[in-house]
């Protein structure tokens, strides 16, 4: 299937203002792209992409003074499966990680395992491990957080999304990543697109999602504490340890988000 997605954000800037902006599809998603990627800013502004040390594709950018609209477009051939399910997959002891994924058994700005580790031991440390034990985090994080926009709050950790018991898509994904790294699971935090594609409605408002991968056996596996199923069409735009890794925008001065949409269709022939 094709799927058809992009985003318009739009600042309002008392001065000219740095900005780093992460609005560019995930790397590993180049090769599905159908055409080019479009990236347009009203009034025309130069920009520069580099690659972050995530492998993230993230756009450097000059806001002028006033108003900026920033716009994307893209569309992908996608599988049309939902995310793989693997339920044999099995969790690796601390000393056999690989060294590049001891750094996702750490703690981070939003996934304060310091907080929650004697919690996660308690809730998780006796019962299965490997996919078991994440999908057992996963249904606690669906069933003990109330979801609602109204709830959403920039600044939320996981540890208040566990005490407060609501939030956003956010919060749920660090609340899971803070949860399985407290259990010795390396877990990374994950941002992209992801419509209502198989999904029956009512539809709520379109929003970019977040969600998370941990790492079994020898690889990456896709989690959805928010959803807590399988989904198809998701495109990964950035990963990092947390929300403050792949921020679709990082602005380095005042200015006030004035408009934000978001689109995620299935192309119809």
């Amino acid at each position: 299937m094709r799927i058809s997605a992009g985003c318009q954000i739009t600042y309002d800037c008392p001065q000219p203002t740095p900005m780093l902006l992460m609005i560019s599809p995930h790397p590993s998603r180049l090769p599905d792209l159908v055409g080019p990627h479009q990236v347009s800013f009203d009034p025309p502004i130069p920009a520069r992409d580099y690659t972050d040390s995530f492998g993230n594709t993230c756009t450097r950018i000059v806001a002028p003074q006033g108003r900026l609209v920033i716009s994307t477009r893209l569309v992908v051939e996608d599988s049309g499966l939902p995310d793989d399910h693997a339920p044999a997959a099995w969790q690796r002891s601390v000393e056999d990680l690989p060294d590049p994924m001891l750094m996702y058994l750490l703690g981070s700005r939003y996934c304060d395992t310091d907080r929650l580790s004697d919690v996660a031991w308690t809730l998780f440390g006796q019962g299965p491990t490997g996919w078991g034990r994440v999908q057992a985090i996963c249904d606690y994080v669906h069933e003990r957080i109330q979801f609602g926009y109204e709830h959403a709050r920039a600044t939320r950790t996981a540890s208040e999304a566990f005490n407060e018991r609501r939030g956003v898509c956010r919060d749920y994904a660090h609340l899971a990543v803070a949860l399985c790294r407290s259990v010795n699971i390396p877990a990374r935090y994950c941002t992209g697109y992801l419509g209502d594609i198989g999904v029956p409605p009512p539809y709520g408002p379109m929003d970019f999602a977040a969600w998370f991968e941990v790492f079994l056996d020898d690889r990456w596996h896709t989690f959805d504490a928010r959803n807590n199923t399988p989904r198809i069409g998701r495109i990964l735009m950035a990963r990092g340890r947390d929300a403050t890794d792949v921020a679709i925008a990082t602005t380095f001065g005042p200015c006030t988000l004035a408009g934000f949409s978001v689109m995620t269709d299935e192309v119809v022939a």
